[in-house]
């Protein structure tokens, strides 16, 4: 996908909550990929990808921050550690809370993404 959706448009549509790093929301999202296993996401995650997981610690930061994520969210209402936020604000990756499934979420922001790309 082509696009030019940013993370301040997903926050937007999906009433999510950003929990820190707001002024990276102009972070433009290219594409996407949910999971939970770290070793995963390294392996098959690019640039500008936003992050679906569950996990909470700091170690998602490093990984996002490592393949330059425009951002992470994290499902079924989880909350991200302290110092998991204390890193991510340092980083400036956006971490974001959402009340939906991983499912449901990954479904809406493609279809977002799709929505984005055929105005183009």
């Amino acid at each position: 996908m082509n696009n030019k959706l940013d993370m301040a448009h997903i926050v937007k549509a999906l009433d999510l909550k950003v929990r820190c790093a707001g002024e990276s929301l102009t972070n433009i999202v290219k594409g996407g990929y949910t999971g939970d296993l770290l070793s995963d996401v390294m392996a098959n995650t690019n640039e500008g990808d936003v992050w679906i997981t569950r996990q909470v610690h700091q170690n998602i930061v490093a990984v996002a921050s490592l393949k330059e994520h425009a951002g992470i969210i994290l499902i079924n209402s989880c909350e991200p550690n302290p110092d998991t936020l204390e890193k991510a604000d340092r980083e400036k990756i956006p971490i974001m809370v959402s009340n939906l499934s991983a499912f449901e979420l990954s479904g809406r922001i493609f279809k977002l993404m799709e929505q984005t790309e055929s105005k183009e």
